[in-house]
């Protein structure tokens, strides 16, 4: 049941992220004027993204290469994210800088669960 539910949580963020990701913002809420604030909410999303998929496969995560795929695999993501924020939105544009905040943010993640959730600790 444990695992079912931080499987859902990813789920939802996953989309969540998605959805903010391709809506137009200007419309729903103003955001702050503080410069890079935008890059700070990249690093916050993809470091809970990537948390709550390791965490929601812990069980499983024996190995770094499972780790390694999942971050891949949200890297992959943020980059279908940005091309499709150049292509299909008209108040979004792609960023270097957001894949950037984005791969910050994974790798951030990876760092935190390796060191706080080593394999000997989950079992």
């Amino acid at each position: 049941m444990e695992r079912k539910l931080y499987f859902l949580i990813a789920i939802a963020l996953t989309i969540a992220i998605t959805v903010g990701s391709l809506i137009t913002i200007e419309k729903v809420v103003e955001l702050p004027s503080v410069k890079f604030f935008d890059k700070f909410l990249h690093v916050s999303a993809y470091f809970l993204l990537t948390f709550s998929w390791m965490f929601s496969f812990y069980k499983s995560l024996k190995l770094q290469k499972k780790r390694a795929f999942i971050v891949l695999v949200i890297f992959i993501f943020g980059i279908i994210i940005e091309i499709l924020q150049g292509t299909l939105t008209i108040s979004r544009q792609a960023e270097t800088l957001d894949l950037i905040a984005n791969l910050t943010g994974i790798v951030v993640a990876w760092l935190f669960f390796n060191i706080f959730f080593k394999e000997n600790r989950m079992k």
